[in-house]
């Protein structure tokens, strides 16, 4: 299930840290996170990856609709896709949390950042500590993986490259 995620959803973390100049290593970990490693009903069913809330302004990625998980539940936002959530996170990163975001090509310092921010709520259950914690651990195994992935891509391209 973790391989399958990181292999689908990487490229759409390469594109929105691109765009905004992050680390699409910790928006993947961040992702894992929030999204269940994508089972969670979010994701599923809203595409909403990051557990991002439905209050804000509208933007190219968020078209304002929203969805509640239950009876007195927050709003959640919905995406039409998940490549909007991707890039509408790293967005909400890059405007809202610029200090985390200019720290995100250093996961330690990124995780302790976002951990301490309004990103993380304590009074919906979060524990600071743990989340940096888990940031941090999910960060070196999405990169251990990912350079396996880009590896594994390198050694097929060689090998369809000399049979031809």
């Amino acid at each position: 299930m973790q391989k399958t995620f990181i292999s689908t959803y990487y490229s759409l973390a390469c594109q929105a840290g691109e765009a905004f100049r992050i680390n699409p290593v910790v928006i993947l970990a961040q992702s894992a996170i929030e999204s269940g490693w994508g089972q969670s009903t979010l994701a599923h069913e809203y595409r909403n990856f990051f557990g991002i809330t439905g209050y804000g302004k509208t933007n190219t990625w968020w078209k304002g609709n929203t969805a509640e998980l239950g009876p007195h539940s927050l709003k959640f936002r919905v995406y039409a896709s998940a490549a909007d959530s991707f890039m509408d996170y790293a967005h909400l990163l890059r405007t809202a949390y610029r200090k985390a975001a200019d720290q995100s090509f250093q996961p330690a310092a990124f995780a302790r950042a976002i951990s301490c921010s309004r990103y993380i709520s304590e009074v919906n259950g979060d524990n600071r500590e743990a989340y940096r914690s888990l940031l941090i651990r999910l960060c070196r195994k999405i990169e251990k993986q990912v350079a396996a992935l880009i590896s594994h891509k390198k050694t097929n391209s060689l090998i369809t490259h000399e049979n031809h």
